[in-house]
């Protein structure tokens, strides 16, 4: 069964120096029918003028994703970690019993573009780490390249979840497919460009829940770049 998100109805928060889409309730945004899909609790769709950030501020017990698609992010945190992230890398933060941080856009006159992804974690009260990864453009065509799982295999991030994130850049090509287990739901969102999820078209920004099919079929595609979230129930 597939259940289609479209990318205009998602929540928009336009605070000038931030453009944020949420495909789930965030902040001061709420809808009760997308509040999360299994551990996937937040995609925001950020965009963050030049100079601009988020200041310093806490989380705990969440693993923090961030997937830069433009620019460059500069994050600084009470572990000590201090980078700079751009296009093709993939940061996660388990927040664990307490971490503060900070994300701002590192150029003073280009924005920054990218996707901040939160999964609860299946255990709670660990120390806080950090993790940052990258993956060529290369990696991705024309495949499902593994980022983040929870054995960090293949070279992914490891998160503290049994889930597993998946990247892919298509363009035209064999129909690429994914065999979902039993006892598993995906989500799929594209990032830009379009292409067809089991036969549903999908434009940059749309997403679906994909419950209850064993195959996922990614299809005319059209420069399109995707994740793909294998999730327990």
């Amino acid at each position: 069964m597939l259940q289609i998100r479209k990318s205009e109805e998602r929540g928009i928060a336009d605070h000038g120096w931030l453009n944020s889409h949420h495909t789930f309730s965030f902040g001061h945004y709420f809808d009760p029918q997308h509040t999360g899909f299994g551990p996937l609790l937040v995609i925001n769709e950020d965009r963050v003028q030049a100079g601009q950030g988020f200041g310093t501020h806490g989380h705990s017990d969440m693993e923090i994703i961030s997937y830069v698609l433009d620019g460059a992010l500069e994050h600084k945190d009470s572990m000590g970690t201090g980078s700079v992230l751009q296009y093709g890398d993939v940061q996660r933060m388990s927040a664990g019993t307490g971490v503060r941080h900070s994300e701002f856009n590192h150029s003073a006159t280009a924005p920054v573009h990218f996707l901040q992804i939160w999964i609860q974690p299946n255990v709670k009260g660990i120390p806080p780490s950090y993790e940052e990864k990258h993956f060529t453009a290369a990696e991705k065509q024309g495949q499902l390249r593994l980022i983040a799982s929870a054995d960090g295999r293949d070279n992914s991030v490891l998160i503290h979840q049994d889930a597993a994130i998946y990247a892919a850049i298509l363009n035209g090509g064999e129909p690429l497919q994914y065999a979902l287990a039993k006892g598993r739901n995906a989500y799929v969102h594209v990032i830009r460009g379009r292409l067809s999820v089991n036969g549903a078209a999908l434009n940059g920004g749309d997403a679906v829940k994909v419950t209850e099919e064993n195959l996922i079929t990614l299809a005319n595609a059209d420069a399109a770049e995707v994740l793909l979230f294998d999730l327990p129930y």
